[in-house]
């Protein structure tokens, strides 16, 4: 199949053509078609498999095939989790969009909102934001919804595992009751289908692949060591392995510090990006990886969904998560667009029950192997970590996060967020 099979314009198969793009992936032959014929779409795939162009695509053929008005209000709303997502999001809007007479921007929040705020008062047709920044500039008056035809969910899964719903479910209330709705979620949990039901209208549920596995392109690998030796461990499989790219996930904001820290001082250009750094510092970190001049870059789960690099070939799980769909998520950042990509996780006898729910996740029992020097103790404990949010309680009642005021101009609560051993607090969106 080809894109010029899918019923797309002159204009949007000019702009993937210039992309180099000429065979649409799985998740855009089947979202494409019922997105073009105005369906609600529930749709799962994984991290690099396309989707953004799944539903940026049909939209932007939507939006140019309509009534353009002179003040141009917004008409297509994409929400998504993280500001690097979002980010991402409209430069694909921005390429894909080339040739047509459309408008688009970003909000988000980190920032100063003046700039953004200039933009949406020139009139923008489609706009991608997060949720916090779309509330606070919606509450001050300097944005008006009342115009969508279309709302994207994106990486639906992610916003919930965020503590995102009460701010989607105030959105809901603002925006018209007649529009297209479009959910992407890399899982279709419970907590994802009771969130479709209740925004969907009589969906197509599409799917790419099989839910939560890994793809084929992927070769996952586990290293049994020492807790006290992964530092050590993660810097020797760099350096004697001359790795030019390699992005390595901790659990915990501080622990993302000390790893690059160390990383630093034995000689590997390394930044850290979470959510206590500002939003320059996120940008000059993802810079200096995507063009070469860092070679490793840090990140806790934050990162896990929103950052696009083109052939990576190695991501390092420094520690397992305790929520198993975020090893998908993690690990999905290699192996994109037809890539192969390698994932090693480096796992200490206390992460023995979250590794033993990521195979059970995904079906299969990943291949360890030994690294003479670096091998745990047999008798260690295997009994999960203690850092105030051990996998003991995840079955108990989620600590409700204090409420962010960062940037915004009310004052309300959110709903409890499902309860994560990556410490990481939300972000200023």
């Amino acid at each position: 199949m080809s894109f010029n099979s899918l019923g797309l314009s002159d204009a949007l198969l000019k702009a993937i053509s210039k992309k180099g793009y000429t065979t649409p992936s799985p998740i855009q032959q089947k979202s494409i078609p019922p997105i073009l014929e105005g369906k609600d779409v529930l749709a799962s795939a994984q991290t690099g498999t396309g989707k953004t162009a799944g539903f940026t695509l049909p939209i932007l053929q939507i939006l140019s095939q309509g009534k353009h008005l002179s003040h141009r209000p917004i008409r297509a709303l994409i929400l998504t989790p993280t500001r690097e997502l979002a980010a991402q999001i409209l430069a694909n809007i921005k390429e894909y969009g080339e040739f047509l007479d459309l408008r688009s921007t970003v909000i988000f929040g980190g920032v100063n909102q003046k700039p953004q705020v200039a933009q949406l008062r020139q009139g923008i047709d489609i706009l991608v934001a997060t949720p916090g920044r779309l509330i606070d500039l919606q509450n001050q008056g300097l944005i008006t919804l009342n115009k969508v035809e279309i709302l994207v969910l994106d990486e639906a899964d992610r916003m919930l595992d965020m503590g995102f719903l009460r701010d989607i479910e105030r959105i809901m209330k603002v925006l018209p009751t007649k529009r297209q709705n479009l959910m992407f979620s890399a899982t279709f949990s419970k907590d994802i289908k009771k969130l479709a039901m209740g925004i969907l209208n009589h969906p197509v549920q599409v799917e790419a692949t099989p839910e939560n596995t890994t793809v084929d392109a992927i070769t996952q690998k586990v290293y049994p060591v020492a807790k006290e030796k992964k530092t050590e461990l993660v810097i020797k499989l760099i350096t004697e392995g001359n790795w030019k790219q390699i992005l390595v996930f901790t659990r915990t904001k501080q622990g993302a510090n000390k790893l690059t820290e160390s990383m630093i001082s034995a000689g590997i250009q390394a930044a850290a990006i979470h959510g206590n750094k500002g939003q320059g510092a996120r940008t000059k970190a993802l810079a200096g990886f995507k063009n070469g001049s860092l070679t490793a870059l840090v990140a806790t789960d934050i990162a896990a969904r929103g950052l696009d690099i083109p052939l990576l070939p190695h991501v390092v799980n420094f520690e397992l998560p305790n929520i198993p769909e975020d090893y998908v998520h993690r690990i999905g950042r290699t192996g994109r667009a037809g890539a192969n990509g390698e994932a090693i996780s480096l796992f200490s006898p206390d992460e023995t029950v979250f590794l033993r729910d990521i195979e059970k996740l995904i079906g299969m029992k990943l291949p360890k192997e030994n690294i003479k020097g670096f091998e745990p103790d047999p008798n260690a404990s295997t009994e999960p970590i203690k850092q105030g949010q051990g996998r003991q309680q995840r079955n108990s009642t989620p600590r409700k996060p204090k409420t962010d005021t960062t940037n915004r101009s009310s004052n309300y609560s959110f709903g409890p967020r499902r309860p994560s051993q990556n410490n990481e607090r939300r972000p200023n969106r």
